[in-house]
């Protein structure tokens, strides 16, 4: 196990990309059947380990050639137990997933010895990524988070992120499980059009209590999953908690979460419009430094947001 020397992201003062909507992108553009939109059994066959070699070596050629920095997320995002019982694989199934999508991290970040780099273990919600459902204690949430972060913690993870969460109490849950296991932990929240989580809960007020609940254990906190229009204008309306936000990872489309629910085609939206609207958010916010992608981007999309906040390369 060997952990990066490169500071966590927010503490670098220079933007770092990441990659962009995995899944969409391994379904509508490389073909691959996804059920229950995991990514992780790929890494499990010889066709699936070469996309998701290509698809992340593209994205981190793009943070090198611009001489950007770049956070390797791993392909983990339904890798813990109740998805893992949908899909028929054991816990240990789960926990050698979980090792097994670091390790090919590794493998493609040894491609660019001279790319700035951190490996961060992704963590998806319990429950529907767009739907709180029912709603867990933050203990309950602590718990049956723990396996899937303490698999990681025995990799070159260098931090865990929780991608795609709609409520607080699973959100604590993640922060206290990854303290337990000696991990720094970033918190990325879904809204919707209205620019609160799917609870309903305003965004601010929804960083606060993860805060208050954890001592401020979190690094930084996030958005994804959710296009700029739908929470432009909760950034612009200001607050204390703006600044413990470093992170976008913005869907192409400007559907609801609904409607991309029940959409067959792909909306990839314009990669150019991507690029501005990220420029626009950092100079509201100059401290948002991890870029990223979510539903219908791809390395276009990334292209242009580095184009659009550091200049052509």
């Amino acid at each position: 196990m060997t952990h990066s020397a490169t500071p966590l992201p927010h503490l670098t003062g220079e933007i770092v990309l990441t990659d962009g909507g995995i899944e969409t992108t391994l379904i509508f553009e490389f073909g691959f059947d996804l059920p229950c939109f995991a990514a992780f059994p790929l890494l499990w066959t010889d066709d699936g380990r070469a996309a998701l070699r290509a698809y992340y070596r593209r994205h981190a050629a793009i943070a090198a050639a611009h001489g950007m920095g770049f956070v390797f997320e791993s392909a983990t995002w339904r890798a813990s137990q109740d998805w893992g019982d949908r899909l028929g694989f054991a816990a240990e199934d789960i926990a050698r997933a979980n090792r097994d999508a670091i390790a090919l991290l590794e493998e493609v970040r040894s491609e660019f010895p001279t790319l700035r780099s951190v490996i961060s273990g992704c963590v998806g919600p319990r429950g529907d990524g767009y739907d709180p459902g029912m709603l867990m204690s933050a203990s309950a949430a602590e718990a049956y988070h723990a396996p899937q972060i303490r698999a990681l913690s025995g990799t070159a993870a260098d931090f865990v992120t929780a991608i795609t969460m709609t409520n607080t109490p699973e959100a604590i849950g993640v922060v206290r499980a990854a303290g337990a296991a000696g991990l720094p932990a970033v918190i990325s929240f879904t809204v919707e059009t209205d620019g609160r989580l799917p609870t309903g809960q305003p965004l601010g007020e929804a960083i606060e209590e993860v805060d208050a609940a954890t001592d401020r254990a979190a690094r930084y906190f996030m958005i994804n999953c959710a296009h700029p229009d739908h929470f432009r204008d909760t950034l612009a309306a200001g607050g204390d908690w703006l600044r413990r936000l470093c992170g976008i990872r913005a869907n192409a489309s400007r559907l609801s979460h609904a409607e991309l629910d029940e959409a067959e085609e792909l909306d990839a939206g314009d990669p150019g419009e991507t690029g501005r609207d990220y420029a626009e958010l950092r100079q509201m916010l100059p401290h948002l430094l991890v870029l990223g992608g979510c539903c219908g981007t791809d390395h276009r999309h990334i292209e242009q947001v580095a184009i659009a906040t550091a200049g052509p390369a």
